[in-house]
């Protein structure tokens, strides 16, 4: 299990030797993937420890944050599938204005070189730190020399064997075609709805996270209640529908479920909201099987259709019954 450390004084003073990469890792998409995977072999063969260095709250909240993007998972998550990946420690650093401030060689003087002690820093090709982003790779590269530790650049394109290919034009492709595995994608995706390319460029579902509230009841009265997810629950939206999924509860079971996303059209409802019915409730519990001020996980595995208002409650039930069992149908074939 990875250490993790919110502020540049948790790390004990005689760690290290490491091997450190700095980035938002916003998803930990396949290309984050790639890059910390080449830095755990690469401190295993040095005798070193692996450490990814993030920010919390997103860089763009604090510079611009009227044009920031919508984050695809909050913090708890993103450490969740960090450490997931065998890391040693995980560095949390606040972002202020007063850590943007620092210059490239302030921030690696301080950061990798006098906290993690680092041997190697492994970055991307685009790699930009420091103030006003005027750090690059080959400052990257005379700092080394300047304080002892190795570069290793790595490309951060789909992985070896697993192409990720977008046949829209555009930036971001490499050689071969492919795009580039990137945050912006994955929000892309989620913003169409398209869940299953999401999951292609993370690696897993994507996820939403926060406690289950009371709603209006109208599932219940239905006969298919929903866990609804409070308002400030993190993961980013995607676009309004219905999906088949999974529900993890607080106690880590995996539950099917049909979830909805949208405003309840055919009700006038007005706010979004991400609401799940959990398919195959267990018989002796189905009348109680309580959820209320849990905090659950919900994945999205595969959009069924768009947000349809109908005409009366009748054909709502008729289409809910029919996205169950294309749900569970769905789910139980993976």
């Amino acid at each position: 299990m990875a250490h993790i450390w919110n502020d540049l004084t948790e790390v004990p003073a005689d760690f290290g030797p490491s091997v450190v990469t700095v980035g938002n890792f916003d998803g930990v998409h396949r290309g984050h993937q790639q890059v910390l995977s080449q830095l755990i072999r690469t401190a295993r063969l040095n005798g070193a420890k692996s450490v990814a260095v993030t920010f919390d709250p997103h860089p763009a909240q604090v510079h611009r944050p009227e044009s920031a993007p919508e984050l695809i998972m909050g913090l708890q998550d993103k450490l969740d599938a960090l450490g997931e990946l065998g890391l040693d420690a995980i560095l949390v650093m606040k972002y202020s204005l007063e850590l943007a401030s620092l210059t490239p060689e302030e921030f690696v003087e301080q950061v990798l070189v006098g906290a993690l002690k680092a041997s190697h820093v492994v970055i991307g090709h685009d790699a930009r730190f420091g103030r006003g982003n005027s750090g690059d790779l080959s400052t990257m590269q005379a700092l080394g020399e300047k304080f002892g530790f190795n570069v290793q650049v790595i490309s951060e394109f789909g992985s070896e064997g697993y192409p990720l290919h977008d046949p829209e034009p555009g930036e971001g492709k490499n050689d071969d075609g492919n795009r580039r595995c990137s945050s912006t994608w994955v929000r892309e995706a989620l913003r169409d709805g398209d869940v299953a390319t999401a999951a292609a460029v993370l690696g897993r579902p994507h996820r939403m996270r926060g406690q289950v509230v009371h709603g209006a009841a109208r599932g219940r009265a239905l006969g298919f209640p929903t866990a609804n997810l409070s308002s400030d629950a993190t993961g980013y939206i995607p676009a309004d529908g219905i999906y088949a999924g999974w529900l993890v509860d607080q106690a880590g079971t995996r539950w099917p479920a049909a979830i909805s996303v949208g405003s309840n059209p055919t009700f006038e409802g007005v706010s979004r909201q991400v609401e799940a019915h959990v398919i195959d409730r267990p018989e002796e519990s189905a009348d109680d099987f309580d959820l209320y001020d849990q905090t659950v996980v919900v994945e999205f595995v595969a959009r069924l259709r768009g947000m349809v208002a109908y005409r009366g409650p009748e054909a709502l039930v008729e289409q809910m019954r029919l996205d169950v069992v294309q749900a569970h149908d769905l789910l139980v074939r993976r």
